[in-house]
């Protein structure tokens, strides 16, 4: 059986449809994105939509409704019963009773070598901090802000004249590189995700 994931976005989507493209083009990797959910009416739904992938949409009301929404979440991600759940470029922190009722196959892809650059604006502060190297991360999702336990990782070097937008897309290349080697193996039986404190 194939493993069945459900990828969350904010945004454009551009590695959730990297993503697709692979799974498309690659049917024997075991993989089956089932569905594709934002915390808002995202751009990066439209081109799930043109995968053939349902979508759906649990609306971020704010954060004094945080639990709330973190309830709705888990009830929508439930319905879908997934193997995995990968995080691609969602901007919200996953409640604690989501983090728990997923334990284990929750992951997140995130633009910095880890634990260097935690949150929101990793690449930009890469840039402001002068790094030489960048780098690009696969966690397991725990309660924390990217503290979760590292499944994957990799460095990226940063050029001269680099900004937060070129040196973004360079990371978001090596991110779908290592989100597919992590999904594949897997799907494969070969590797197994590193647990932590849910």
């Amino acid at each position: 059986m194939p493993l069945r994931l459900v990828v969350l976005i904010s945004g454009t989507g551009s590695n959730m449809a990297d993503l697709l493209g692979r799974v498309d083009e690659h049917p024997e990797a075991g993989l089956d994105v089932v569905a594709v959910g934002a915390d808002r009416d995202a751009p990066g739904l439209e081109r799930a939509t043109e995968h053939g992938v349902e979508t759906f949409v649990v609306e971020f009301p704010g954060p004094e409704r945080r639990e709330e929404w973190g309830a709705q979440l888990a009830v929508r991600l439930d319905s879908f019963s997934p193997d995995l759940v990968v995080l691609s470029g969602l901007m919200r922190l996953v409640p604690p009773d989501v983090v728990r009722r997923f334990h284990g196959r929750l992951i997140n892809t995130h633009p910095s070598y880890l634990p260097e650059f935690p949150g929101p604006h990793a690449v930009k502060d890469q840039v402001e901090a002068g790094v030489k190297e960048a780098g690009a991360s696969i966690i397991v999702v725990d309660n924390g802000v990217d503290t979760g336990p590292i499944v994957e990782q990799q460095r990226v070097a940063v050029m001269s004249g680099d900004s937060t937008e070129s040196l973004h897309n360079r990371i978001k290349q090596t991110e779908r590189e290592l989100l597919w080697r992590v999904l594949t193996e897997l799907a494969a039986g070969q590797r197994s995700l590193p647990v932590g404190q849910d």
